[in-house]
């Protein structure tokens, strides 16, 4: 009876065998068809694509980056303070000058030996602007931009001449009044008294700035 069952049991196992071998069978022919269905799609793509060759790239364009522009902090910062330090020619000065024949100039808390050091040349010229000759317009702008130089270069005693008029259609001298009335606008205006005789006379000013230190 064992032997019958022993018999039975060993066919069973040749018949699971034999399926094993047979699934296996059957999933190398898939295998086999599907790289043979790859490579034929593979052919189909270069028969339809043909000859190609790689691109040259010897020569590389690189695009010009743009780049901001610089900005000119300085010059703006210029700009602004000439906008706050604007001076009118509205304003009139003749109330603040001293009722002398020079028509001097100081401001309020400046010792009175301060102009007369001015008349009578005592401090040393360091720097001159000529506007004789020019524009309103452009002497405001020139008279401005000369202060604002002088103030940074530590410059305390300037020439400013204005000219006497001569050339002028009336020989009235235009730009001598609008000169002072500039400069008392000037808060780094210390004084200013008319030049001596060797230094332009009624033709020029001689002017006090305070120090850029203080």
């Amino acid at each position: 009876m064992s032997s019958l069952k022993n018999f039975a049991d060993l066919k069973q196992l040749g018949q699971q065998l034999k399926q094993q071998e047979e699934a296996r069978l059957r999933e190398q022919a898939e295998q086999l068809r599907r790289d043979k269905q790859a490579r034929l799609e593979a052919d189909i793509f270069r028969q339809s694509v043909g000859q190609v060759a790689p691109l040259k790239t010897s020569q590389k364009h690189l695009a010009d980056i743009p780049r901001p522009q610089p900005i000119a902090y300085q010059h703006l910062a210029d700009e602004r303070a000439a906008l706050r330090e604007s001076l009118s020619d509205e304003f009139d000065a003749d109330s603040l000058l001293d009722t002398d024949g020079n028509l001097s100039y100081t401001r309020p808390g400046v010792g009175a030996d301060v102009v007369r050091k001015l008349r009578k040349g005592s401090w040393v010229i360091q720097a001159q602007l000529d506007l004789h000759g020019m524009r309103r317009d452009e002497a405001r702008e020139s008279l401005g931009e000369f202060l604002r130089k002088c103030n940074r270069n530590g410059v305390r005693c300037v020439r400013i001449i204005h000219g006497k008029g001569l050339g002028s259609v009336n020989k009235e001298p235009v730009l001598k009044q609008k000169v002072k009335n500039w400069l008392i606008q000037k808060d780094e205006v210390l004084a200013f008294s008319q030049a001596t005789a060797a230094d332009g006379g009624s033709g020029a000013l001689i002017v006090l700035l305070k120090s850029s230190l203080a």
